[in-house]
């Protein structure tokens, strides 16, 4: 199956510290390469602060036409970067810009592939990339089904394409949680490794259970603006040193002060 396949590169890849297309990465490494070096410019970010408990959503519109969605799940929450003024339809700005698709993601703030509420709330900060405007979303979903269906060039297309992409942040501020007591899964063991940095509390009275439950999150979000694109009126920007882009496609380039 698919996602088994994905799975399972996911661990090997997620072992090294990043979320990349592994099948793609020696053909990217090459690509970048071949790229000519370009001088510092400076970027722009938008920052926000949020909290939710099980159940509720979290919104907000952070530049023109693009908001940031935190969607209620049974298992917890998955992050979403949408059209503020379009109907939704089957796919996000920050799904197919944040492969591999159907399985693991730092998208997934939950229970979903065996992960316990500890190992949720362990893999922080969660680092993701995003449409940087309608047009390239739409070549990235004209992708999905080939991609989906195991279609190199297609593969190789969409990698590149996503890679391009600005990149957001999610960081848990702090966390309320019902402990799995399931073994910890191969796959969480890979990413959630910052546990004991990550402020959290246990709700002692809850009944256990073996993957657990996040109660309730509080969030600090990053959001890399697309070149040429403002934050909306009043939101808290932060400036920083980040690569030209190398495409008229490509959004904030690799940050240079990662925090």
């Amino acid at each position: 199956m698919v996602w088994k396949r994905w799975a399972a590169i996911f661990v090997g890849v997620a072992a090294m510290g990043t979320l990349i297309w592994s099948p793609l990465l020696e053909a990217q490494a090459g690509m970048k390469a071949q790229r000519a070096v370009k001088p510092p410019v400076n970027c722009s970010r938008v920052v926000f602060e949020g909290d939710v408990r099980a159940g509720e959503s979290f919104e907000k519109v952070f530049a023109p036409g693009l908001r940031f969605y935190l969607e209620p799940l049974q298992s917890g929450w998955i992050v979403r970067v949408l059209a503020a003024n379009e109907p939704r339809g089957p796919h996000d700005y920050a799904e197919l810009a944040t492969p591999p698709y159907r399985s693991v993601s730092p998208l997934l703030i939950g229970t979903d592939w065996s992960f316990r509420a500890q190992d949720a709330v362990a893999w922080n900060p969660r680092r993701f990339r995003y449409a940087a405007n309608g047009e390239i979303f739409r070549r990235l979903a004209g992708f999905y089904e080939k991609v989906m269906g195991n279609d190199p060039a297609s593969s190789a297309k969409a990698a590149v394409l996503a890679s391009e992409q600005p990149e957001g942040v999610l960081r848990i501020l702090d966390a309320r949680i019902v402990p799995g007591l399931a073994d910890q899964a191969q796959m969480a063991a890979t990413v959630a490794s910052h546990l004991a940095e990550t402020p959290h509390t246990v709700d002692q009275s809850a009944k256990p259970s073996p993957l657990g439950r996040v109660e309730e999150l509080r969030f600090r979000v990053e959001l890399d603006l697309p070149t040429g694109v403002r934050a909306v009126q009043g939101a808290d920007v932060e400036i920083f040193l980040c690569s030209a882009p190398t495409s008229e496609t490509s959004g904030a380039s690799e940050r240079l002060n990662r925090k």
